[in-house]
């Protein structure tokens, strides 16, 4: 339970996984064949605000690939940073 709490309180990056593009403020996608909406896709993590379809994979606007939504959020690794932690406090107690 704890990792899920750092990885909520961690910065997320968002960019396309497959060519690094990364979507602004005023980039926006279109909610088609369904309800037409238009908004930002990052803002309600692929939900669109008119209908409330959840979109699974969203379409980079650079590279027009389809990468499944949750690909584009970038984490730093959370066992990494703890395993540094470790050896820092390691090297204290020594």
């Amino acid at each position: 339970m704890a990792s899920l709490k750092k990885r909520k309180m961690e910065k997320v990056e968002i960019y396309c996984p497959k060519c690094e593009w990364r979507p602004r403020a005023e980039d926006r996608w279109f909610c088609v064949p369904s309800c037409g909406t238009v908004w930002n896709t990052f803002w309600t993590r692929a939900v669109c605000p008119g209908c409330g379809v959840k979109w699974p994979s969203t379409q980079c606007l650079a590279c027009a690939v389809y990468s499944p939504h949750e690909a584009w959020y970038h984490y730093s690794d959370p066992v990494v940073g703890e395993e540094e932690q470790v050896r820092e406090e390691e090297k204290h107690v020594a």
